[in-house]
């Protein structure tokens, strides 16, 4: 080996030599100074100095085993240092033969991966934390399933029920636009479940290519990224839950509580479309059945969103307003997704009419919507263009 070459060796990495009875002849500055030794204390001395005592003896017959049979040795090997620490360093040892081919000693070439060791420690050790968490999480969804498909049995039922005690075209209508909202909300559970289930993904990969890097913050930042992403998972489950009771009787509720309601339960395709949505809310209470309300803010927003998609609108916009004046409670819906033509704007809110295709919609979201604030209310919606968008009015009396 040229002087040169000798040099550049040890001067970018730990590098130490024995002889064939495993005695240190030779060391660099930078075994001294990641092994806390000097270069007194080493040369002479058995190359086990540092060899760490839970590393198990078969390792080290394996590394005499193949350099004794003139073959180079590569492993991450654990070390223990003066002061009593550890390092994990990636060792290749390699005979040195001389002109008979005979081995005349060792030489070992080593850089430091402690760091990289321990944070992949880390990394495995928080993998279990995640397979500990998803297994809870599976238990719990499965529980919340179950209680859903009870809640679903029961609304048939209802379904049953109220077809036998009337057979008014209205009603027929009517529950068949709640079993289709019910077949929507649950579609929307699988919805929001996929995005997350991909986020969960994309953050694990992220988690491990953080590892990779070295980038500790990083790490612990998806690490909590995942922790959020699941309890979000499972909180999903509880609002469609709590959103389908059958059992809510007429009450009074403020209407910022339904409206929040509806924008979290569309929380997710809302952040998905890139929707703004600007709120300014009075506290208002009325009289009635807060759920059914919250259906009707989720329909606008649906329908908004398909405008949105429709036209290509850019930047997607809803403002909500709540107000109050005198005697009556209102809503303002509106969005700037490029309204409906003048002459069908006076029939949206008739049954089975629908400016979608056929496949997208049936016309009884608008008409079901103006028979929640008609009849479960007793108010009334109104619509109109507004610039480049639709506006709703929705006036519900205080006087209960």
């Amino acid at each position: 080996m040229s002087q040169t070459y000798q040099e550049a060796i040890e001067n970018s990495n730990i590098v130490s030599k024995t002889d064939i009875n495993g005695i240190i002849t030779f060391v660099n500055d930078d075994f001294c100074k990641i092994s806390g030794y000097t270069k007194k204390e080493l040369i002479g001395s058995n190359h086990n100095i540092v060899r760490h005592p839970n590393v198990q003896a078969q390792e080290f017959t394996l590394l005499w085993d193949t350099i004794l049979s003139k073959k180079s040795y590569k492993a991450t090997v654990k070390n223990k240092c003066k002061n009593g620490s550890v390092v994990y360093l990636n060792t290749t040892i390699t005979p040195i033969l001389d002109d008979n081919d005979n081995i005349k000693e060792f030489i070992a070439i080593r850089y430091d991966v402690t760091k990289e060791v321990q944070l992949k420690q880390k990394l495995e050790k928080k993998d279990k934390e995640l397979q500990l968490l998803n297994k809870t999480l599976e238990l719990r969804v499965n529980e919340q399933t179950a209680q859903l498909i009870e809640l679903n049995q029961t609304l048939e039922q209802r379904v049953d029920e109220e077809i036998i005690k009337n057979k008014e075209k209205q009603k027929i209508i009517f529950w068949q636009s709640r079993m289709a909202s019910l077949g929507q909300m649950l579609a929307n559970i699988a919805h929001q479940w996929r995005q997350p289930l991909t986020e969960l993904s994309l953050t694990l990969f992220n988690i491990k290519k953080s590892a990779k890097l070295n980038n500790k913050d990083t790490l612990n930042k998806y690490y909590k990224e995942s922790l959020s992403i699941i309890e979000n998972m499972s909180q999903t489950i509880d609002d469609f839950t709590n959103f389908f009771n059958p059992n809510k009787p007429k009450e009074k509720f403020y209407l910022d509580f339904a409206v929040d309601d509806a924008l979290l339960i569309t929380k997710k395709f809302i952040q998905k479309d890139n929707i703004t949505i600007r709120k300014d809310f009075k506290k208002v209470e009325v009289f009635g059945v807060l759920n059914e309300l919250s259906q009707v803010i989720i329909n606008l927003i649906q329908n908004s969103s398909e405008a949105f998609i429709y036209q290509k609108i850019d930047t997607r916009e809803i403002d909500i307003h709540i107000s109050k004046s005198n005697d009556l409670a209102t809503i303002l819906f509106s969005d700037n997704a490029g309204g409906v033509e003048e002459k069908i704007l006076d029939k949206i809110f008739e049954p089975y009419f629908t400016t979608k295709h056929k496949s997208n919609g049936t016309g009884l979201g608008l008409f079901m919507s103006r028979m929640i604030i008609e009849k479960s209310l007793n108010g009334s919606i109104e619509v109109s263009n507004l610039n480049n968008g639709l506006k709703f009015i929705i006036k519900i009396p205080l006087e209960y």
